[in-house]
């Protein structure tokens, strides 16, 4: 398989095996107007299988939804077909508008206005609990 280059734009590099069509749906990929690649069970030398997403655009990303998914991921920006700048991530200590309270009392159900906001509760675990009613995020 054959994926061209970009010149510039953005690859989020070992990805999960499995995680790169959520990071696609959690970052908006595909409302965009511009190429997006999706490589999926890509050979990696450290975890034997990846995903690959490349972004034909500079676009602004949203690095905390990406290190939600995956902290291991990497951030590539690439410019006039050169690698400029590589991120690495780590889990977020706080998502805004990420992911949603499913608690049917929390002030957010009521105030649909309200962010929903989640803390980094349990990094070993990876658990988020909202800021409002402490609901445990789920998945």
């Amino acid at each position: 398989m054959n994926i061209d280059s970009i010149q510039n734009g953005i690859v989020i590099d070992h990805i999960t095996a499995g995680q790169a069509m959520k990071l696609y749906e959690l970052l908006g990929l595909g409302e965009l107007d511009c190429s997006v690649a999706l490589i999926r069970n890509a050979s990696s030398v450290k975890t034997g299988k990846k995903d690959i997403i490349k972004i034909d655009a500079d676009i602004p990303v949203n690095l905390d939804v990406i290190g939600y998914v995956d902290p291991g991921a990497t951030v590539n920006i690439i410019k006039d077909g050169k690698l400029v700048e590589k991120k690495t991530l780590a889990l977020p200590q706080t998502l805004t508008n990420v992911i949603h309270c499913k608690n049917p009392r929390c002030i957010t159900s009521v105030e649909q206005e309200l962010p929903h906001v989640f803390r980094l509760t349990n990094p070993k675990e990876k658990i988020y609990r909202c800021i409002y009613c402490e609901t445990k995020a789920e998945e």
